[in-house]
């Protein structure tokens, strides 16, 4: 069986925590790991890794190999067209085209690049979902390879627990399938329902929450998609992988529910017993959370007084609670939300407020911390003419040998040792190193690189001061991580 996670998602129904370039699967709230770390270790408890397969875009793939490099330091994970032979498999979606493609798409890099034979059976999992506990899990996950090695597309469905408007829902057959394993035919897909028809579904026993996670063969599923969705079938029939990555963005932006199982006969459920959440709001995040002996989840540094069934996250600063009950606190650096229970879904409406808002939408996008591929960098400060970074760069790492046209910088080194390569008057590229408490001054339209040479951290403060100080006045020239350098 190979595990195929979908890690393509931008969601930013956790706002302010996650943000489109950095959306929850890779947050780690009150926990070392991240949502998609947890993701790779259930995964890792029924496949091998190199039976892994990732699905990301490549805004993302500098936080998964990040991530999981910290998940796992003794493997080198890299895109598969990096190496023939690597343990985590990652395949670089050119743009999103929702599930049903991604699917696809990993079903024929199986057959190619992995050498799998067609009833190889694919286990396709979002990458931010909470479950618990892990074992139990995996027994299911060997539960669903053996039915769907009989031609079953294998869904599984959590046993609701409240009448929950917040997920779509399975209807289930009495007709079982398998042996000594009780899985149902699905009868019926549905939409989220409103509160009383999700309260009827509650009653009647056989409605099971939709959790997004499935199980077939390849053969399977490219019947089904040849079948119902065959519009990606003929872009993927008689294709090597490449050429289907390359015409990927011709590709429907279609759901593999929409496109397949709410129209195949091959359709079965199998019920969980677990405890589980796709983390869609705020108020599902508070509902799997620890909580206090007041009902309350705090993470950070929280004062709470009189405080009753509160969900309170604090960042940075301390956040005190006097006498309240019933609210979500979300706190961070650059903004503040404040919502009582029950309405998270309404988180984004405040993000599409914001996007409207030309002075406020890059809140949707970044956080006053921004990762790179070579480390990260948090804003400190900004005004109209200048820009005050705190800058770290992670050992042996190297930023884009670039130029800027509108700004100079200032560099002061406050831990570590940089290396910076520097075009002088004549144009020639000269080498320095810079130590603790000394600086060095980049003007405008000069080449220069920051590299970290030592074996921890280096951070540096950036002073930038120009008529322009955003992020697009850059002009690489040279960058280890394959981003967009001048061409010509």
């Amino acid at each position: 069986m190979k595990a195929v996670i979908l890690a393509g998602g931008s969601g930013t129904r956790l706002f302010p925590l996650s943000r489109k370039k950095y959306p929850k699967q890779f947050l780690k709230i009150g926990d070392k790991k991240s949502l998609i770390q947890k993701t790779v270790e259930r995964s890792l408890l029924t496949v091998n890794p190199e039976d892994l397969i990732i699905i990301t875009n490549k805004d993302y793939q500098f936080h998964i190999r990040n991530q999981l490099s910290e998940l796992f330091a003794n493997l080198t994970i890299k895109p598969f067209n990096h190496s023939a032979n690597q343990p985590f498999n990652l395949i670089l979606e050119p743009i999103g085209r929702n599930t049903a493609p991604a699917i696809a798409l990993a079903a024929k890099f199986a057959l190619e690049k992995l050498k799998v034979h067609e009833d190889e059976v694919l286990f396709v999992s979002p990458s931010d979902h909470i479950i618990s506990p892990i074992e139990k899990f995996a027994e299911y996950m060997k539960k669903a390879e053996k039915i769907a090695k009989e031609g079953y597309i294998v869904t599984f469905g959590i046993r609701p627990t409240k009448p929950e408007t917040g997920y779509g829902y399975i209807e289930s057959d009495s007709v079982s399938v398998g042996d000594s394993i009780r899985a149902y035919i699905v009868r019926q897909f549905h939409e989220k329902p409103d509160l009383e028809t999700a309260k009827e579904y509650l009653a009647k026993g056989n409605y099971y929450w939709n959790s997004g996670m499935f199980a077939f063969t390849i053969r399977t599923i490219f019947e089904e998609f040849k079948k119902h969705a065959p519009e990606i079938y003929e872009k993927v029939e008689n294709r090597t992988f490449d050429e289907v990555l390359e015409n990927f963005e011709s590709m429907p932006d279609i759901s593999i529910d929409y496109a397949v199982m709410e129209k195949t006969d091959k359709a079965v459920v199998l019920p969980l017993d677990i405890i589980w959440s796709d983390v869609g709001s705020w108020d599902a995040f508070y509902e799997v959370m620890e909580k206090d002996e007041n009902g309350n989840v705090k993470v950070g540094n929280v004062i709470d007084i009189d405080t009753k069934d509160s969900l309170i996250l604090g960042n940075k600063r301390v956040v005190s609670t006097i006498g309240i009950e019933n609210l979500m606190i979300v706190e961070t650096d650059d903004v503040l939300l404040i919502a009582k229970k029950g309405e998270g879904q309404k988180v984004r409406e405040v993000v599409r407020k914001l996007k409207e808002n030309k002075d406020f939408k890059h809140l949707t996008e970044f956080h006053t911390t921004v990762y790179r591929p070579w480390g990260s960098y948090t804003e400190l400060e900004k005004g109209d003419r200048y820009r005050i970074k705190r800058i770290t760069v992670k050992p042996g790492e190297a930023l884009s040998l670039q130029l800027h046209y509108h700004r100079s910088e200032h560099w002061i080194v406050v831990k570590g040792t940089a290396k910076v390569v520097l075009e002088d008057e004549k144009g020639e590229l000269k080498e320095f190193f810079i130590h603790e408490n000394e600086s060095i001054y980049v003007p405008k339209t000069k080449k220069h690189r920051l590299i970290n040479p030592g074996k921890v951290p280096l951070e540096i403060i950036e002073v930038q001061v120009g008529e322009y100080v955003e992020e697009d006045d850059i002009v690489r020239f040279d960058d280890r991580y394959c981003r967009e350098i001048e061409s010509g």
